[in-house]
């Protein structure tokens, strides 16, 4: 959720740099921001609630003199949006300076006992106490490096933490737990961040920093320990495969419509994972006792849909869970023969981490898929999945969950050929559909992309709506209205069709705007009776169905068409693209910026 950077140059003024840097990192959802730079040995700090083009306008974060600095952008859990209580947080006599993402379960009790040796608290904030803490140890003769190390062994919770001090100017010390950082280094720089596009314009050499790791930055050096033993750790950096380019709107007025335009492009280099990669996790879950896939939001609609592949392809009925619940709906009855599939697109979402690492210790094997190299979830799975996507600044999901469905697609044809299930042509024929789903993708943006902005402006301002489907259907229902939520505002339920008579059609009314899934698929002819139901009580149907489903066009008041040749499997993939579009022109046409929507951060990494 908050964004983290720090940057230490060999010369010149670095806030410039790390205003430009938490810029990059506003997709990822906040409500303060504050940059802290250390010149002459002392600290310089600005900071206040609000959006970084406000709180610049109002302070100019760049007019911060030194070349070692730290930045933040805040989504509040701990205290109200405020200036006091937003980042970065010092010790008593300003020497100490620390940013912080996650959320520290202990604060209380150590900040009573802070308190208590004289320590003065500004804030309402858990991360407070880290700063106070460190103090304590610097004065007892501890480095800044050993002082970071004895506070991580100490807090609870989950943490990436970044210090300075002006005893030790020149250095920057950062650990984590639980939540990102990764370090990038170039010749006379080196950056630390919570995400990769804040250094991206720099450089494209990252070094990963792992769970319970500690290091040491310096304009020359990135020294990594374990935490534990202290023991050494030699790392190569890593190349970047994205460009600078790539996370740029490219021309496009906002994130969100080019990352959708993005899309065919997406589940092409998706397509292209290898084979054996996928051969893996096809026989991970064919050799699994049970299959439980695991996710959240956008990420828990893809498991949805991949539900349904599983068992129409390859046999295999999986069970599609919320992360967040999972340990209070399985209890302790996972055992070594079950197998969990966590879908999430940072890696790094708390709710999914938790209940892998919860399946993990009751013996469960973790095959992961996510669009990030070396994310958290990339640790703790027996095999990974690397999606295509490259990088997606939007804050709600489109081209992730695209690569999602993709991948899920990609394991359940591989599961189909182990069990022999669908047969040799039939099998062939969803594979053609699969690879023709790029193109037909474009197809749909191009001819309904205007056709949903006048949508938008025909139902922007309903006060509810329903998206309602039937089989795997449901997922893109679902989704849609997810979609609409997240960015517009408008209060939108995803439904079974089927179970829509049984209480949400009590809401329909002349007018009401109920939007239908009805692909040419084994639950068309139900879906119809679903749709009568509904424009006998005056809805307005919006449907999204198959071109020259000429039943379907009468019923409908409105209509967007999909090429044919998706097969029923992969339906979700073409779909899901006109109501992204019209979510996106709905929050346009209401004045909303869509890659911002409020109270939401592209990666959750609070419980």
């Amino acid at each position: 959720m908050c964004g983290i950077i720090g940057a230490i140059q060999k010369k010149g003024e670095v806030a410039p740099f790390i205003h430009q840097a938490l810029k990059r990192l506003e997709y990822r959802g906040y409500d303060s921001v504050g940059v802290t730079t250390i010149a002459d040995n002392e600290l310089y700090m600005k900071k206040d609630k609000g959006k970084i083009d406000q709180v610049h306008k109002k302070l100019d974060l760049d007019d911060l003199p030194g070349s070692t600095g730290i930045g933040h952008t805040r989504w509040a859990t701990h205290g109200i949006p405020s200036m006091l209580n937003s980042h970065p947080h010092f010790d008593c006599s300003n020497e100490i300076a620390v940013v912080h993402n996650g959320v520290i379960d202990n604060f209380m009790e150590l900040r009573r006992e802070l308190k208590k040796k004289g320590h003065q608290f500004e804030s309402e904030t858990d991360t407070e106490v880290i700063p106070h803490m460190i103090e304590d140890y610097m004065k007892n003769g501890y480095s800044l490096e050993e002082a970071v190390k004895e506070v991580a062994l100490i807090i609870e919770g989950t943490y990436a933490v970044v210090a300075m001090c002006t005893k030790e100017p020149g250095k920057i010390v950062v650990t984590r737990d639980g939540n990102p950082l990764v370090i990038g280094k170039k010749e006379n720089a080196v950056y630390v961040s919570s995400d990769i596009p804040a250094f991206l314009p720099m450089t494209d050499n990252m070094v990963l920093l792992l769970d319970g790791e500690i290091a040491v930055l310096t304009v020359d050096d990135i020294e990594i320990e374990k935490l534990s033993d202290g023991e050494r750790v030699d790392r190569d950096a890593i190349k970047i495969s994205w460009t600078a380019d790539q996370a740029q709107k490219s021309g496009y007025p906002h994130f969100m419509l080019k990352e959708i335009h993005e899309q065919p492009d997406a589940i092409r280099n998706t397509l292209r994972l290898r084979d054996e990669e996928i051969e893996k996790a096809a026989k991970m879950i064919d050799n699994a006792e049970r299959v439980f896939l695991l996710a959240m939001g956008t990420s828990g609609h893809a498991a949805l849909a991949g539900r349904h592949m599983f068992a129409s392809l390859g046999g295999v009925l999986a069970t599609s869970e919320l992360a967040s619940d999972f340990a209070d709906t399985v209890y302790d009855t996972i055992t070594k023969s079950d197998l969990v599939v966590a879908i999430t697109q940072s890696g790094e979402t708390t709710d999914t981490i938790t209940a892998v690492k919860s399946a993990r210790q009751q013996g469960a094997k973790v095959l992961a898929i996510t669009n990030v190299v070396g994310s958290s979830i990339t640790r703790i799975a027996d095999h990974t999945l690397i999606t295509q996507a490259g990088p997606e600044i939007g804050v709600a999901a489109t081209k992730t969950f695209m690569v999602q469905l993709t991948s899920l697609a990609q394991i359940a044809l591989k599961l189909g050929e182990i069990s022999g299930k669908p047969g040799t042509d039939e099998l062939e024929k969803k594979r053609e559909s699969l690879h023709g789903l790029p193109d037909i993708v474009s197809r749909v943006i191009a001819t309904e992309e205007e056709h949903a902005r006048q949508i938008a402006g025909l139902f922007y301002d309903s006060p509810s709506m329903l998206f309602l489907g039937r089989g795997i259907s449901m997922a893109t229902a679902f989704e849609g209205a997810l979609k609409l939520k997240e960015i517009a505002y408008n209060h939108a339920e995803g439904y079974s069709a089927g179970e829509s008579k049984h209480g949400p059609i009590a809401l329909v009314q002349d007018g009401f705007p109920v939007f239908f899934v009805a692909p040419r698929d084994d639950t068309r002819s139900r879906i119809i009776g679903n749709i009568m139901e509904m424009k006998a009580r005056g809805a307005s149907i919006i449907s999204v169905i198959e071109e020259g489903d000429d039943e379907l066009l009468e019923l409908s008041d409105h209509s967007f068409a999909i090429p044919k040749g998706v097969e029923p499997e992969f339906t979700t993939m073409a779909y899901v693209v006109p109501l992204q579009l019209v979510s996106y022109y709905m929050a346009t046409r209401k004045g909303y910026d869509p890659d911002k929507p409020r109270n939401l951060a592209k990666s959750v990494t609070v419980l």
